[in-house]
């Protein structure tokens, strides 16, 4: 066994798995008060249920022998013929890839929570994480990343999960929050984040996890890891004072949300391409992706009036297809050997552009119609969305019986 690379991944996946609980500080923080405690554990719970859900079916799906390019086979099932011992040609030993690729599995169906919080039964989450994982993430995964995948064979590049993370995340939380309805005072009362402080520190979190998600995807301690390491922090640098620099300019003021939320567009614009792209281009990627989320979030929200609650659309999903395309115009063979074309910009060829367009347009496509279909057969069997009553009161206190604020009594 290398010990240098596995040690390596060891510490990247016990980052990304820090990730899951940094974002449910992320999203609680700019929820109600009243709603603090639900939004926490909406992405909480999903570090039991997908790691049930990985061992069991879910890397066999994704990682197991291909079907059709589509899904992975059941060869691999509670992690059957997954050995920890290295094999020969291999840099880590299997068990530990499937240790890494399982914190993705966990922290992916947590982004939507942010696009419908708010208003969804606690039971009806619970039912939707687990069906949406198996037809959306599982096939996904294996298309992009699984060997005879088809976006994967097809020469589609995404590092640490542009397409299979970010953009199916984000457009499944929009659709999910369009069949959802919107909040019962949305459009009256204007929503305030109830602790900042929460969302930098989940920002913090999140960013220093960040460092596993994307520098681990290298799956080696090698010169790809660095310069993934170098790209993340750049863009998200970057994609901070881009943020920054726009509110200063339209209002006159840089907020404290405003500086986290591009700090987080940031890392999710370079994601695509961390391990592909120069250093020079990540200052580009980082810096263009605030103003793109940004007019999502104020203008093209505001138009058609959808109640994406945290703007997990218009964060990871724009976000997320910025880096796809910036991947297929910025990735250099300078940078990473092991890709076979360069990007547009990069003395390339629109080929590669063209190919990171299929995988977007495919990433959409199943994103959102399975989760039309799968909250469409829900509803009929269940109510998905709590009463008016239960909404009002708070989902904190209406579907956990607990209040994380027991001495406040003002409004909120």
């Amino acid at each position: 066994m290398d010990y240098g690379h596995s040690a390596f991944i060891v510490l990247c996946s016990v980052l990304v798995f820090l990730m899951t609980p940094g974002l449910a500080f992320f999203y609680a923080g700019m929820e109600r008060r009243k709603n603090a405690l639900n939004t926490l554990m909406s992405c909480f719970f999903i570090c039991g249920v997908a790691s049930v859900l990985w061992v069991a079916i879910g890397y066999s799906m994704a990682f197991g022998t291909d079907h059709a390019g589509i899904i992975g086979g059941l060869d691999k099932l509670f992690f059957n013929n997954v050995s920890p011992a290295l094999s020969e040609g291999q840099k880590i030993p299997e068990a530990l890839f499937a240790v890494f690729q399982m914190m993705f599995a966990i922290i992916t169906p947590a982004l939507i929570c942010g696009a419908i919080a708010g208003r969804m039964k606690f039971s009806a989450l619970f039912i939707f994480i687990i069906a949406w994982s198996i037809i959306v993430y599982y096939p996904l995964a294996h298309m992009v990343w699984g060997a005879g995948g088809f976006l994967y064979k097809l020469g589609a590049l995404d590092f640490a999960g542009g397409n299979v993370v970010h953009i199916s995340s984000g457009v499944s939380g929009l659709v999910a929050c369009i069949l959802l309805g919107k909040r019962k005072e949305h459009g009256i009362v204007s929503y305030k984040p109830h602790n900042i402080p929460y969302v930098v520190l989940g920002a913090g979190l999140l960013w220093f996890g960040w460092f596993g998600f994307n520098g681990g995807s290298a799956l080696a301690m090698d010169e790809v890891a660095i310069s993934a390491l170098i790209t993340t922090n750049t863009a998200a640098a970057m994609a901070m004072l881009s943020w920054m620099l726009i509110e200063k300019i339209l209002h006159g003021k840089p907020t404290v949300l405003g500086a986290a939320t591009g700090a987080v567009v940031g890392l999710v614009a370079i994601t695509p391409g961390a391990g592909y792209v120069p250093i020079w281009a990540s200052f580009i990627i980082g810096f263009v992706v605030s103003p793109l989320c940004y007019f999502f979030l104020t203008k093209v929200k505001s138009k058609f009036g959808y109640d994406d609650a945290l703007d997990a659309f218009g964060c990871h999903g724009i976000g997320g297809i910025w880096g796809g395309i910036a991947t297929g115009l910025f990735a250099s063979i300078k940078v990473n050997k092991n890709i076979t074309e360069n990007g547009l910009f990069i003395g390339g060829s629109a080929s590669l552009l063209v190919k990171q367009l299929i995988a977007i347009g495919v990433t959409i496509a199943l994103a959102s119609v399975a989760t039309f279909i799968i909250l469409s057969v829900m509803k009929l069997f269940m109510d998905i969305r709590v009463s008016k009553a239960e909404e009002a009161q708070g989902l904190d206190i209406a579907e956990h019986g607990e209040q994380a604020y027991p001495s406040f009594t003002g409004m909120d």
